[in-house]
């Protein structure tokens, strides 16, 4: 894989040329007779700590002292970049001074963002104690640390006190987490009365079938996908009020597309350094996801609720 300065293509180039060099292992093999366990998939997630810092590297951004813009077009691991955290936030009612809450806050982009940006006070939570300990280094590494703090802990069983939140975010990693229920029901203690939660997330269309369901969680986690009025059934049953449902399909669709052609036209330097065999698989991976939101049985949602 080349180094040196971002190949043509910008940012998104350069993160997914460098995120390619940590594939190896991360694709189930054919055949697997068991579930992805989400901790071991962001484990080996391509998107991750050392390849933020190796194109920072790449820039000559470091060794030396780096700002929070420095990160902010590297660490988002969601689709749709800045701007779909700042739709969230507009959802969520985010402003300076907000006590947020990152449910499945991974390597803490959007916490940072919220942070430096808005001048809210973010705590993130995830269940993987070396995306925790990734995202503390982090925001030390851009001077956030005190403007975002980072817990290892279950969604489901949420390490926080009752009502101490001012707005809960959470961006496409829900799909992990089989009891949603308790997911919201565990946000709505957390936040003040009239606090919003804001949060987008993997949808099934009605032709998502039972095999493809199966393969989603073998290969990517993926323990429920539900339907849109799924959710919006969830929240209303979980008690928040002034909910709001928005399909994203169309537009996702468009940024999947540009990211496989991306993977695509690196094959190559791809098959150099990792084999035919591991470009295969996921690429097989990667089409497959892209297939599903394409032909209309996949796609994602943003979702909105006052406790």
């Amino acid at each position: 894989m080349p180094s040196g300065p971002a190949p043509a293509g910008g940012v998104m180039a350069a993160v997914f040329t460098t995120a390619l060099r940590s594939l190896q292992g991360s694709v189930p093999s054919q055949g697997a007779d068991r579930p992805m366990d989400v901790i071991a998939f962001y484990d080996r997630h391509p998107i991750n700590e050392a390849q933020i810092l190796e194109v920072l590297r790449q820039r000559g951004r470091l060794p030396g002292p780096l700002a929070p813009e420095d990160l902010l077009e590297l660490d988002q691991d969601h689709f749709g970049g800045l701007p779909a955290v700042e739709a969230l936030a507009r959802l969520a009612g985010i402003s300076r001074g907000s006590r947020v809450l990152d449910v499945c806050a991974g390597l803490g982009g959007p916490a940072r963002f919220l942070a430096w940006r808005l001048g809210s006070v973010v705590t993130g939570v995830d269940l993987n104690a070396g995306r925790v300990a990734a995202a503390r280094r982090l925001s030390r590494l851009v001077g956030l640390e005190h403007r975002t703090r980072f817990v290892r802990g279950d969604a489901t069983a949420l390490p926080l006190r009752d009502h101490a939140f001012d707005a809960c975010v959470s961006q496409e990693a829900w799909l992990h987490v089989e009891d949603k229920a308790a997911v919201l029901a565990e946000c709505r203690r957390v936040l003040r009365a009239g606090g919003r939660l804001g949060f987008t997330d993997w949808i099934a269309h009605p032709r998502l079938a039972e095999r493809e369901r199966a393969r989603l969680r073998e290969w990517m986690a993926a323990t429920a996908v539900p339907t849109i009025d799924g959710y919006r059934a969830l929240l209303a049953r979980s008690g928040f009020v002034a909910i709001e449902a928005e399909d994203l399909s169309v537009s996702l669709r468009k940024i999947l597309r540009e990211r496989l052609q991306m993977f695509r036209s690196l094959r190559g330097a791809t098959v150099a350094r990792l084999g035919q065999a591991q470009y295969d698989a996921f690429d097989q991976l990667y089409a497959f996801f892209v297939g599903l939101v394409e032909d209309g049985k996949l796609g994602g949602g943003r979702f909105g609720g006052t406790a």
